[in-house]
């Protein structure tokens, strides 16, 4: 809530600390009637409020902006009608904290006088009369225009109740609901309108500070509740109504006490609080070394970052806009049309879907706050939710399009956009195929599309650009289907027609059937008008009034391919814009299916080699459905208004249609990994990359969401992915001996996803003081991997420190995979390297193929593979039985079981099965200036490794490319768990060494 009058109120409402509501002040209560004073702008301006989808939606909120400030809605000569008093929505209750008696409301919203324009009022004379005999059998539809505004006022009702409405000002500003049917489903314009002396405060567009929600607009979250109505998603009654037969429902109201608790919680939802950058010194005093290694990039940054900035989350609101039946043009939503009822505290009177946030002096220092658990609040700031507005994702698009591959820009754009910005560009598509055209490329610009002003060029893509940012959203894997019967009836249809072709394009006949084409995110969806998901018996009703959706059970949604159609990318390798062959450039899920985790089953059945002696499902990793104690976790799956344990309302759905269940193995969507780097640059500069710091439901209830992703991360990298310990450390001459064993815990390579992913190995000889005598694995705080004298090892930087060359291309330089180490210049690096096609000749690609090009960071320049000796899951399936399971699931030959292999290991006996590895060390004694006491060795991790950030600086310029040059100038990681630009995992502690 904002605005000096406002404000002043709700301040002195608070310090009302009266025992009696005989003496209380009524705070809204004005010395002259608040009436309309300007009657023949009233007139002027009546027709334009009753048609909020005529006008962009500012000029609409600037109209209405004057509507109410001139108290038009209470136009009483006009036909305008209110409610009898001021009343409760829900009971008032007193509890006795301290000595002192606080007052809390338990109200839907804060007590109310509701205003309904004429229209409004004659449908309720008709269609819910008094003489409830006369109600007809079915309700007709709330004709256009009517209008209904919610005046809000201080808790409890007994304040102002005995008090003349046209007296009161209201305090906590007015909901309100226009009517335009054919605009969206549920057939209301919503929002919330403060009195307020700034003009601008209600106006949502140009964003407010926040990125947080709109105020108003079609698609709000109002829905949350008002879907529950019995129809018409309101649950007015003529009883409430002045003039009317019968009272309105009465609550218990304890209205001795009225010293106030907090701000009623639609009050919060209006003050979120602005996404603010954090201020940093210039880089050289941030991190010298980081400046030095980038300072080509750094001098080439604009001087207004601003105009680095991303457009404004506030601009992401996409909703059906059928009235009647939902159907391909409304086939992907954006994430605000779920969060209302799958975001935690909506309501702001149950708040399931959390838990009591631990004790911590930063985010919860006295003990109020909760957790998020949410599907929304889970979701929103992981990897998958800022996935699009990832800026290291679109500064690997510029190079890939300015660089790499610029021949054939529009398609590799429309390509990787088809995953980080899926929802965009599908609808996009699927809109162009609609109108005839063979599915037009969704280009990188649309992602930046907004509707502000309305008249700017990318106006017209404005919902694609909303759908594109709002990342790998709720629409886009709930409407996945993945059962051949499923398909085989929904493939022929207009929102799988350039589903077919992207598959053909990434998953040729020739090279895949059946689940195999839906590689790279090629899967099918189901009808517009249903979503899926693991549970049982879904309530359906709420979902279909505020949508027009059915949620549907499908028990696919508990298997990993879910999960495999993206996390495995097959993709051409390109070479002067022609395709001259395809590879597997992400594996994630067939190094599921051939490890000690598979489970063996798909959604059409059984694997070949079944279930793998530790059995779990990705789902069964990445989304968390029991406690620390292994207990199942247990919530109901929405925040909505139920029947039995709400506020009585007028008009309700009754308990079969709303009341929700608590269901057990209640899984989280945190869908994290390790990449902490991106989450950092999320949480240091929300507002560069658009999006708000406050959850939308929960607001300042809750911990912010991006820590609950940080700290699963961080418990991802301590406790769920490796461990590493020394054993065996002896001396044996002057030569110190050691080894070091590394255990991986997840049912996947390690790293896996993108290539340019990497963890290394240091151990370290340390003296009596702690301090290194010997390093193999050291970094600068660049996170550049450096030998004794602290210059980079060979293959650490790529280009040249001024962009000008790349150093040595053909030779490929690089750390190789070890089994012994006995130099301070040797590093066991796991990571996956490619390269290039060959810069002339024949080209010769294939997992066999000898690598003739340079090291490449392109998706779609993987000839060859130089390395890959990522660690292997436990129970690694021998090279036979993973074609057997690879033909299974469609990917035809051997290349898929060629491509998940390892390379260049040796004959390293830990790549047969794996499970870990074990390396050797020898330390040379006589080199060194001191007395070894102790080895230690840590295992770090890199999302974003040097190399492949200075390659981002020098095979791009622009606005992506200096948007993540800007961020990695300031981000600031001195204080976090992946300060000098690595994560720390595990480390095994100092180990003694025995004289």
């Amino acid at each position: 809530m904002s605005g000096k009058f406002t404000r002043w109120l709700v301040v002195l409402a608070f310090s009302v600390m009266a025992a009696t509501s005989v003496d209380a002040a009524c705070v809204a209560l004005q010395k002259t009637a608040q009436a309309p004073d300007d009657l023949a702008l009233c007139k002027r301006l009546d027709p334009v409020v009753r048609k909020p989808a005529a006008l962009p939606l500012n000029e609409y909120e600037q109209a209405l902006n004057q509507y109410f400030e001139h108290f038009c809605h209470r136009d009483t000569s006009s036909g305008w009608v209110r409610d009898k008093y001021v009343r409760d929505t829900g009971p008032y209750v007193a509890s006795l904290v301290n000595g002192a008696w606080i007052g809390s409301d338990r109200g839907t919203h804060s007590p109310v006088v509701i205003w309904y324009s004429p229209e409004m009022h004659d449908w309720l004379k008709t269609a819910r009369p008094s003489n409830e005999a006369a109600r007809p059998a079915e309700e007709p539809p709330v004709p256009d225009g009517a209008m209904i505004v919610k005046e809000m006022y201080p808790a409890p009702a007994a304040l102002c109740a005995k008090e003349d409405p046209l007296m009161l000002k209201p305090t906590s500003g007015a909901a309100f609901m226009v009517r335009d049917a054919k605009a969206s489903h549920d057939g209301w314009y919503w929002g919330w309108y403060g009195w307020n002396d700034d003009p601008k405060a209600n106006i949502d567009w140009p964003p407010r500070a926040s990125n947080a929600l709109p105020y108003q607009g079609f698609g709000q979250y109002c829905v949350n509740c008002h879907a529950s109505a019995v129809d018409n998603s309101t649950f007015s009654s003529l009883a409430n109504i002045a003039g009317e037969p019968g009272q309105p429902t009465v609550f218990l109201s304890q209205d001795f006490a009225l010293n106030l608790g907090p701000p009623s919680h639609h009050e919060e939802t209006t003050d979120v609080a602005p996404a603010v950058d954090d201020p940093k010194p210039a880089p050289k005093e941030l991190n010298a070394d980081v400046a030095a290694l980038y300072d080509y990039a750094f001098a080439q940054l604009p001087k207004d970052v601003a105009s680095l900035q991303m457009p404004s989350a506030s601009y992401d609101n996409v909703w059906v806009k059928e009235h009647g039946k939902t159907t391909e043009k409304s086939q992907y939503l954006t994430s605000d049309q779920c969060a209302g009822c799958h975001d935690a505290g909506s309501t702001g009177l149950q708040f399931d879907m959390t838990r009591p946030a631990p004790l911590d002096k930063v985010h919860n220092p006295d003990g109020s706050k909760l957790i998020n658990m949410s599907p929304y609040g889970t979701w929103r700031n992981s990897p998958m939710g800022l996935a699009g507005r990832d800026p290291i994702f679109f500064s690997q698009l510029a190079s890939e399009t300015q660089t790499f591959h610029a021949e054939v820009s529009p398609q590799v754009q429309s390509i990787c956009l088809g995953c980080h910005g899926i929802q965009g560009q599908r609808q996009f598509q699927l809109d162009g195929a609609a109108q005839g055209e063979s599915c037009p490329n969704f280009e990188r610009s649309m992602a930046d599309a907004v509707p502000f002003p309305p008249d700017n060029p990318s106006a017209s893509h404005a919902d694609f650009g909303a759908l594109a940012r709002d990342g790998i959203s709720c629409t886009a894997c709930h409407h996945a289907i993945f059962k051949d019967a499923d398909v085989a009836a929904a493939k022929d249809s207009e929102a799988n027609r350039c589903i077919i072709a992207r598959q053909d394009l990434l998953n040729p006949e020739k090279l895949a059937e059946g689940f195999a084409r839906t590689f790279t995110g090629s899967y099918f969806v189901g009808a517009a008008d249903e979503l899926k998901g693991p549970f049982e018996d879904p309530k359906q009703v709420p979902m279909q009034n505020a949508l027009g959706i059915k949620p549907a059970h499908d028990e696919t949604f508990l298997k990993s391919d879910l999960c495999g159609s993206c996390h495995t990318v097959h993709l051409p390798v390109l070479q002067k814009g022609e395709t001259i062959g395809y590879t597997f450039e992400q594996t994630t899920y067939p190094e599921w299916a051939f490890s000690d985790y598979r489970t063996g089953l798909t959604a059409n059945g059984t694997l070949p080699e079944g279930a793998g002696p530790k059995a779990l499902s990705c789902q069964g990793c990445h989304m968390k459905s029991h406690d620390e104690t292994g207990e199942p976790l247990v919530s109901k799956i929405a925040s909505i208004q139920e029947y039995s344990n709400f506020p009585q309302s007028e008009n309700s759905l009754g308990p079969d249609a709303i009341d929700l269940e608590r269901r057990t193995n209640f899984a989280l969507h945190t869908l994290v990994g390790l990449n902490v780097f991106l989450i950092e640059m999320a949480d240091q500069f929300p507002d560069l990359l658009g999006i708000a710091v406050q959850d939308p439901m929960l607001v300042s209830k809750g911990v912010d969401n991006i820590v609950t992703t940080r700290n699963k991360m961080l418990e991802n990298a301590e406790k769920l992915s490796a461990s590493i310990a020394v054993t065996d450390v002896a001396r044996a001459d002057d030569r110190l001996e050691a080894t070091v064993k590394i255990a991986s815990k997840v049912g996947h390579k390690f790293p896996s996803g993108v290539g340019f992913r990497r963890a290394f190995v240091e151990f370290r000889a340390l003296d009596a003081d702690g301090k290194p005598l010997w390093t193999s694995g050291g970094t600068n705080e660049a996170g550049v991997i450096v030998d004794a004298s602290g210059e980079p090892l060979p293959g650490e930087l790529w280009w040249e420190r001024d962009c000008s060359a790349r150093i040595a291309p053909l030779e490929r330089r690089h750390q190789p995979h070890y089994q012994t180490i006995s130099s301070q210049n040797e590093v066991q690096i796991y990571q996956e390297l490619v390269s290039t096609p060959p810069p002339s000749g024949e080209a010769m690609c294939g997992h066999d193929a000898a690598p003739a090009g340079q090291l490449t960071t392109s998706f779609l320049s993987i000839c060859s593979h130089v390395k890959d000796n990522r660690i292997l899951p436990s129970g690694y399936l021998p090279f036979e039985e993973r074609v057997k399971i690879a033909n299974a699931l469609g990917s035809k030959g051997t290349a898929l079981a060629e491509d998940t292999g390892s390379v260049a290991v040796g004959e390293d006996p830990d790549y047969v099965s794996g499970g870990g590895d074990t390396l050797s060390y020898e330390v040379d004694l006589t080199s060194l200036s001191g007395e070894v006491a102790s080895v230690e060795a840590t295992l770090y991790y890199q999302a974003i490794p040097p190399f492949y950030l200075q390659d981002r600086f020098c095979t791009a310029k622009g606005t992506d490319r200096d948007r993540l040059a800007y961020l990695t100038s300031q981000l600031k990681l001195d204080d976090t768990a992946a300060a000098g630009w690595k994560l720390k995992m595990v480390t095994s502690g100092p180990v003694p060494v025995g004289r």
